[in-house]
């Protein structure tokens, strides 16, 4: 096997139901029961192959993954399998008890969606009256009872100005990590298309980004945006600071887009992913016998996502290309092509070499 390409961190969608029905859902997930999920053994195979070839963090996410009955089942199996096992949740059905079986299950980390500063803002988005009260209520429930968290945002036009008021308000609650997500427009997200950031919006809120993360006192990673390290390295390189691990950290390390690189996504049928956002099947695990590593390794997908070099447009010749990488699923969304070049990304190569394609 490759070891270049090891998988570090999984989404796995455990459900689609959901007590939700998010604007921006990339999942159309839903109060419906969803047929033909993942039986709860199907799941413990999957998780026994991942373990048998490394060792990422599997996220359980849906949907509303607590609205599985074997979510603390399914939990626990993995963490006996030596994986760490965090979770995404709404938060609405958080509680003390809740938070004492994830305990047990050996989740270490749940993460909870605000989407906005405000009621009117979270509850629009959300779809659900009083779901900006419940959410917060859940982190005051996470901090009490010693459940470590952090605050996903989904930025859109509707919310990127509250920016710096919801990242005050992860601070306040006691999350650990804020890691604002920019919008894919995938799933119902197609229906918000509009409300994406522009090109020049994206650079301002990344530029904000770098500029906090050297003043909070929580960790700050955007997501879903790989044009971010590449404003890191420029950053950096203005105040004469070389970009290595033993100054930066993981920050040096971490590339932009992960997807079927060190990422990869798993729907609630078994379908295999490199992220939940490029909705195109790299393997099905009930016909493959529920080998993730065999699609890990032989998928064409994984393979074209992770050369680099033949992406079209820009982004096959960047010379940040490597450390970047343009997000595969929002170019396969506006283009078509999910080798294409990152549609909302104004930087100019130093290389004017154009690929086409």
């Amino acid at each position: 096997m490759n070891q270049k390409f090891i998988p570090r961190l999984i989404a796995f969608e455990i459900t689609r139901t959901c007590n939700f029905k998010c604007r921006h859902c990339r999942a159309n997930a839903s109060p419906n029961s969803f047929k033909d999920e993942l039986t709860s053994r199907e799941c413990f195979k999957i998780l026994e192959n991942i373990s048998s070839f490394a060792r990422p963090i599997i996220i359980l996410t849906g949907g509303e993954p607590m609205m599985r009955k074997d979510v603390f089942e399914i939990a626990s199996y993995g963490t006996g399998l030596g994986l760490k096992m965090v979770l995404a949740s709404c938060g609405t059905l958080l509680s003390e008890s809740s938070i004492e079986k994830m305990k047990q299950s050996g989740i270490k980390r749940i993460s909870l969606s605000v989407d906005g500063a405000d009621e009117k803002t979270h509850d629009g988005l959300r779809q659900v009256k009083g779901a900006f009260k419940s959410v917060i209520k859940a982190a005051e429930t996470a901090r009490k009872n010693g459940m470590e968290f952090q605050i996903n945002t989904t930025v859109t036009k509707l919310n990127y100005k509250q920016l710096p008021e919801i990242f005050d308000l992860a601070v306040k609650t006691g999350a650990v990590s804020f890691h604002p997500f920019m919008l894919v427009p995938t799933g119902r997200g197609k229906e918000m298309a509009d409300l994406e950031l522009s090109a020049r919006e994206y650079e301002k809120i990344l530029n904000w980004v770098y500029e906090k993360r050297e003043k909070t006192p929580i960790n700050l990673k955007p997501t879903c945006a790989p044009h971010y390290y590449r404003i890191f390295r420029e950053r950096e390189k203005e105040k004469g600071r070389p970009v290595d691990f033993k100054t930066h950290g993981l920050d040096a390390m971490t590339k932009g887009c992960m997807g079927g690189q060190s990422f990869a996504f798993i729907s609630h049928k078994g379908k295999v992913q490199i992220c939940g956002f490029l909705d195109i099947e790299a393997g099905d695990l009930r016909k493959e016998n529920l080998d993730f590593k065999k699609i890990w390794e032989e998928s064409t997908l994984f393979k074209e996502v992770r050369n680099i070099d033949e992406y079209s447009g820009k982004c096959g010749y960047c010379e940040y290309g490597k450390v970047c990488g343009g997000c595969r699923a929002r170019a396969y969304a506006v283009s078509g092509n999910y080798l294409g070049e990152e549609p909302f990304c104004n930087y100019k190569p130093k290389n004017n070499k154009v690929k086409s394609g």
